[in-house]
């Protein structure tokens, strides 16, 4: 089966290297509470911007810190290639536990969502939504990962 809608092996390594670094930033940023506003302040074009206690602007001009955005390219773009690259050796099989762990993550991550949709709220449900945005990336390649560590030992186990 000719998977058409993978990237080369090669990019897996460049998505590790954007995933990793901007994981464990965004996990010391929020455990240490670290406030990243005053670093990195640039103008940028925003289609909106309406913060509470200030003016509405749309389509405007607007100085804004963009550390946590570049470190949600880095996790998302890093998570695509992470979980969407070829393997070295790239099956049915294979395609197999891709599709399987895309769905399991699927379900786990909305199943949370709707767990704390529940139990959450203020700024903690919105730490959440945050999360979020790469939550499902994560889980698809910490699941996927694990079927294949698990499919390589069975079968070194079998020889």
């Amino acid at each position: 089966m000719k998977n058409l809608f993978l990237f080369p092996n090669q990019f897996k390594v460049i998505g590790w290297i954007l995933f990793i670094p901007a994981l464990l930033f965004s996990i010391i940023i929020s455990f240490l509470d670290i406030n990243i506003d005053q670093y990195w302040v640039v103008n940028v074009f925003a289609f909106a911007n309406d913060f509470v206690m200030s003016d509405n602007q749309y389509f405007a001009i607007t100085k804004n810190s963009i550390v946590d955005e570049i470190m949600l390219f880095c996790l998302v773009i890093g998570g695509i290639l992470i979980g969407f690259s070829k393997l070295k050796i790239e099956d049915e099989f294979t395609t197999k536990i891709r599709y399987e762990s895309l769905v399991w993550a699927t379900y786990l991550n909305y199943g949370l969502i709707l767990f704390f949709t529940v139990f959450l709220y203020g700024l903690s449900y919105l730490n959440v939504l945050f999360y979020n945005t790469f939550t499902v990336l994560l889980f698809f390649i910490i699941r996927f990962h694990y079927s294949i560590y698990k499919l390589n030992k069975a079968t070194k186990d079998d020889e």
